[in-house]
């Protein structure tokens, strides 16, 4: 089993920052690739960035989210950021961690999510 804590969500205005963490502990496995994910009240889950063990990172190709979000990882910590820079209010949603172990088992966990709110 893995678990997945994430932190760092909460209110921010628009144009400011925000640094999100997801700490994985358990059995991870040696390939796995983490990502973010978000959910804004009324839409389906879409995809935020995600990034692989070896530290390959992609970020959704949306005008949206590029140049604005970096995901990074520190594998001594078994630590997830997602960096937000200029947020927006469409940016608003709860956002979750999700890990996809691939080896030596597969397994799809998920952290129970933290709240970003960009508003004035």
């Amino acid at each position: 089993q893995v678990q997945l804590v994430e932190s760092g969500g909460g209110l921010v205005q628009p144009g400011g920052s925000l640094r999100l963490s997801c700490t994985a502990s358990g059995s991870i496995g040696s390939v796995y690739v983490t990502g973010w994910y978000r959910q804004a009240p009324g839409k389906q889950r879409e995809l935020v960035a995600t990034i692989t063990s070896v530290g390959v990172g992609i970020i959704n190709d949306a005008d949206s989210m590029q140049g604005r979000f970096t995901i990074t990882r520190d594998s001594a910590k078994n630590t997830v950021y997602l960096q937000m820079n200029r947020l927006e209010p469409e940016d608003t949603a709860v956002y979750y961690c999700n890990l996809r172990s691939l080896l030596p088992t597969r397994g799809d966990y998920w952290g129970q999510g933290t709240q970003v709110t960009v508003s004035s």
